[in-house]
């Protein structure tokens, strides 16, 4: 089989590749229409998150066998369409999900204690200990909205600090551990402090946390969104932090990350959160460190090399 890569990968793919005997072409700089003239004679396609997949590409590509995405979304996949065709799908969830625990943990610890505030202060001069009190995260209570490998990952991290954590995922029974108690939505929106999204974006996730969802938080609370940006109506967050029903907000994400092309309202949206002390912001590296851009790769090989040896 032959393989087509088509974005930027870790080096360690290609002796990942070689050393399980693909042949592959390593072409991250095509552009889509290139793309789409190329994909033709491929049995493998690997990407990560330039290139959509949908009906039109797939009518361009009938030999494709798989589609390996270096990451955990999968949400630029038309699935519906690709499962139709009988492509297996494979994605390395499981291979930034420490990074996003530790990220998330990272967001909230420095959102609690004023640390990205108090670092511009002491740098300016200004020694201001009683206005950079923090707030301790132990003995809170962490709804988790998703409990797969991420939210999973975040559950872990969050009980070792202290945190009462619930969970809810409305695709899985029985999923509750040592680390998370099983609970319903409503629950989270009755007893969390901390709401934190571990979702892919779907036509059901899309704005999930909106003014109504704020609204039927009993108490004031901190978000986090690690997942996906639209999962979050951002504008209703805005109006939730100036209300005070929202506390703070940690977003690795936002609702449109190409920030040189906002719309009018998107940019106020933007305005508020930069200037906001409430807001911790980060350029959609959750999943991005060192290791993990490694670690996807063997996670993705892996799951290659299984589905090529359950074939015969």
């Amino acid at each position: 089989m032959k393989i087509l890569i088509v974005d930027e990968m870790h080096p360690s793919l290609i002796e990942m590749l070689d050393a399980d005997g693909w042949s592959y072409e390593y072409a991250p700089g095509l552009k889509r229409n290139e793309i789409l003239e190329a994909v033709g004679p491929y049995e493998g396609l690997m990407i990560r998150s330039k290139t959509v997949v949908d009906t039109e590409f797939l009518e361009k590509a009938p030999k494709l066998k798989f589609i390996a995405r270096a990451g955990a979304g999968l949400d630029l996949i038309d699935i519906p369409a690709v499962e139709a065709r009988g492509i297996a799908l494979f994605h390395a969830g499981e291979g930034n999900r420490d990074a996003v625990g530790e990220h998330v943990l990272g967001m909230l610890l420095g959102l609690f204690n004023n640390m990205i505030r108090a670092d511009k202060q002491v740098r300016q001069g200004i020694w201001d200990r009683e206005g950079n009190r923090g707030v301790e995260l132990m003995g809170k209570t962490v709804g988790l909205i998703g409990y797969g490998n991420n939210g999973s990952a975040t559950g872990k991290r969050l009980s070792g600090f202290g945190c009462r954590v619930l969970a809810y995922d409305k695709y899985k029974k029985n999923y509750g551990d040592a680390n998370a108690s099983e609970a319903s939505l409503e629950q989270i929106l009755d007893e969390a402090d901390v709401v934190s999204l571990h979702i892919p974006l779907t036509e059901e996730s899309f704005h999930l946390v909106d003014g109504s969802f704020i609204d039927r938080m009993k108490k004031p609370f901190y978000l986090v969104n690690a997942a996906r940006g639209e999962v979050a109506d951002l504008s209703a967050v805005v109006s939730g932090l100036e209300s005070g029903k929202v506390k703070g907000a940690c977003l690795d994400v936002l609702e449109n990350e190409k920030l040189g092309k906002l719309t009018p309202a998107q940019q106020e949206v933007y305005d508020y959160l930069v200037k906001s002390d409430k807001v911790v912001l980060t350029p959609h590296v959750g999943g991005w460190t060192h290791e993990s851009y490694v670690r996807i790769n063997e996670v993705l090989c892996r799951q290659i090399r299984d589905w090529r040896n359950s074939r015969g």
